[in-house]
């Protein structure tokens, strides 16, 4: 059942990621990109990313980066939409809390 309000292609989104024993990350690269996704395998020189939502804008009450980690994008953020992707360049992997993840996967583009 469907309801009313709720995007279906980001639910579904959302649960592949998850059945595929993915967990939410965020991984920031070289290039200064700041990148929410579900990922299996975060060691090496590159990372896949499913569900990937793009950082463009963190506003200062996130306190830094490390703040989207924790709390999840506040609603004077700017989340693009969400893709597949492999990143390289890997600076950080953060972990990502469940309070966080329901945020970023709520965020609208404003």
């Amino acid at each position: 059942m469907i309801l009313p309000g709720r995007d279906r292609r980001k639910e579904t989104l959302m649960a592949q990621a998850k059945n595929a024993t993915k967990r939410p990350v965020i991984v920031t690269t070289a290039h200064r990109g700041v990148f929410f996704g579900y990922a299996s395998d975060t060691d090496g020189a590159q990372i896949a990313l499913t569900y990937a939502r793009l950082c463009v804008y963190w506003s200062a009450d996130m306190h830094g980066f490390m703040g989207l980690a924790a709390q999840g994008p506040s609603p004077s953020c700017k989340i693009g939409p969400a893709a597949d992707i492999t990143l390289r360049d890997i600076t950080s992997v953060l972990e990502v809390t469940p309070e966080a993840e329901k945020r970023w996967c709520s965020a609208p583009w404003k």
